[in-house]
Formats: structure tokens, C-alpha cells, sequence
């Protein structure tokens, strides 16, 4: 009986925390490199970024270590969105030709910023263009495109300059609400099973 209470106690109070506030970070993993590439090239560069949406705070955070490029980088930024999921192409959707502060003549390097996506300057303006003319409709159209792995980050060089590494977004973390929802979920299942 003080099990039961002490998990109803725990269930109020996980729903006081998220009743009042939804879940609004994204987290999208990028793994690249020059076969993901489109055509595909035989570069040894490899890359990986990390990408965290808020979609509260409308953010998008990039963080992205590269290393063994053939070229040295003149251009990296996001595309959306290709015509079906994981591959083909699309025309950049952040800034362009490269993000601010991107390192540009180099062969390896890490690179961290958040673009704010309700500023036109985080887009391509063709970009925001396309989706209605404002940085809502780009925004909305970018997060579309990510969780249906129909966007991808690349690195363009000197020797490739169409792109000589990239690799699609990929959903890796649910809404936080909902992982706390399911261990809750799973725990009463747990206590429901030792009590029988």
C-alpha cells in the first residue's frame, strides 16, 4: 500500500512539472560523409553534427565537428527539403553560402552556434520565400522537413564544391514529456506485476 502511494505521488507530481509546459526540445543527429553525398564521392572526410530544435523558443542549435577533408571548406549549411526521405536534393534552407562563423579554409575543424529561427538572417531568403514569406512559414517548413529525414547538413570544399561530406538529419530523441510519461507507464506496470 505505501508502494501505490508513493508512486501516485510521483505520478502528481511529474504532471504538476509538465502539465503547464510542453515539450519542446529536438535533438537530430547528422552523420557525414562524401558516399552520403549527392552524386557521391570517395572523399575519407568525415563529419558529425548534432542538431537540437526548440520549437518554443524557436531555435536551432548546430554543432559539428569535421576532419579529413580533401578540400579546405568554403561553404556549410542545411537543405530541405529533398523529395523523399534519406535522399536526393533540395535548395539550402539556412544562411547562405555558410553559417556565421563557419571556419572556411580549413580541412578539419568544430563549429557551435544557435540561429534564431524568427530572424530572416538564419534562412536562405529564397528559402523563407518559398514557404509563404515568413520566418514562421520557413521555420514550419524547416521542422517539417526534419522529422520526415528530409533534410540534410553539408560541408561544401574546395575540390568538391557541390558538397563534399553531408549527412541527413535523423530524429534521435523524443519530446522530454514523454519519455517521464512512458517510465511512468512502465513503472506501474512494474509495481502492478510484483503485487500480483
Amino acid at each position: 500500500m505505501r508502494t501505490h502511494v508513493a508512486l501516485i505521488a510521483a505520478a502528481v507530481a511529474v504532471a504538476g512539472i509538465t502539465s503547464g509546459a510542453r515539450a519542446s526540445l529536438w535533438t537530430f543527429d547528422a552523420n557525414m560523409d562524401g558516399p552520403s553525398e549527392s552524386p557521391p564521392n570517395a572523399s575519407p572526410g568525415t563529419g558529425f553534427a548534432t542538431i537540437v530544435y526548440d520549437d518554443t523558443a524557436h531555435t536551432l542549435q548546430v554543432d559539428m565537428t569535421f576532419s579529413g577533408l580533401l578540400g579546405t571548406t568554403t561553404a556549410s549549411h542545411i537543405h530541405a527539403a529533398t523529395a523523399a526521405a534519406g535522399t536526393g536534393t533540395a535548395g539550402v534552407a539556412t544562411t547562405t553560402p555558410y553559417f556565421t562563423g563557419f571556419p572556411l579554409g580549413v580541412t578539419s575543424g568544430a563549429y557551435d552556434t544557435t540561429l534564431d529561427l524568427t530572424q530572416a538572417s538564419s534562412y536562405n531568403p529564397s528559402y523563407v520565400t518559398l514557404n509563404g514569406g515568413t520566418t514562421a512559414g520557413a521555420e514550419a517548413a524547416l521542422a517539417a522537413a526534419m522529422f520526415a529525414d528530409k533534410s540534410y547538413l553539408n560541408i561544401h570544399t574546395t575540390v568538391v564544391p557541390g558538397g563534399e561530406i553531408r549527412g541527413f538529419l535523423v530524429l534521435v530523441s523524443p519530446e522530454p514529456a514523454s519519455l517521464v510519461l512512458m517510465g511512468l507507464g512502465g513503472a506501474g506496470l512494474l509495481m502492478r506485476r510484483r503485487r500480483t
